[in-house]
């Protein structure tokens, strides 16, 4: 996440300055002579409706025929149901047997990184660690609220932590468990965590390991 905000903030400050010195350059060499000129041809009223008044028509006749609401109570309805249950996270497994591995958050600069005045705090090519500038603020527990072996597993956890913890599933319904625990559940939508922290075992705990991140996936018995 860092890395991904470096980069958009540098790149939207470059693209700014870019459009301003086009802008610049244009108005130097270029004088813009605004004058009203006469017709040249026949000129012709447009033969095509408004597009504007027929998707207002349109809107008008569904919400008379009652159309228009029934869109959107079923617009309404499908997004509590996203809400509720999100889609699961594919392609994750359990496992009886617990495995631990490690992941390297370091990244390398694809560009300087520059402030607002202009002066470079990062060069291009230097390899950076986000532990080293925000240590991780609580573990991140991974697991599947469809499987009830997972979320026993979890539960305990959660109730053994010395530190905080943050629940994020993998699949089922963080609204319901969350009413159940009496605390925030959340959700790893698309499953982009569980991707860049490599995570194909569930239930599983992350947490940092000095300038790593440790993944610890655990058995759950069939």
């Amino acid at each position: 996440m860092g890395r991904r905000w470096m980069k958009n903030a540098t790149a939207g400050g470059l693209d700014v300055a870019l459009v301003m010195l086009s802008l610049a350059a244009g108005l130097a060499s270029y004088r813009v002579d605004a004058r009203i000129l006469d017709p040249i041809g026949p000129v012709h009223p447009l033969a095509e409706p408004d597009l504007l008044e027929q998707i207002q028509q349109r809107l008008g006749e569904k919400a008379r025929t009652g159309e228009l609401a029934a869109l959107q109570q079923r617009s309404t309805q499908a997004s509590l149901a996203a809400v509720r249950s999100p889609s699961p996270v594919p392609g994750l497994v359990t496992d009886s047997v617990a495995r631990t591995s490690y992941v390297d958050p370091s990244y390398v600069l694809d560009r300087d990184i520059v402030d607002a005045a202009g002066h470079t705090l990062f060069n291009r090519g230097t390899r950076v660690n986000p532990l080293d500038v925000l240590p991780m603020p609580a573990r991140l527990l991974f697991f599947d609220a469809r499987d009830a072996r997972q979320v026993k597993v979890a539960s305990t956890l959660l109730a053994r932590s010395n530190g905080p913890v943050k629940p994020v599933l993998v699949g089922g319904s963080p609204l319901e468990l969350g009413r159940q625990w009496l605390r925030p559940v959340f959700f790893d939508q698309t499953g982009i965590l569980a991707k860049k922290l490599h995570i194909v075992q569930v239930p599983a705990m992350v947490s940092q390991d000095g300038r790593r991140l440790r993944v610890d996936a655990y058995g759950v018995q069939p």
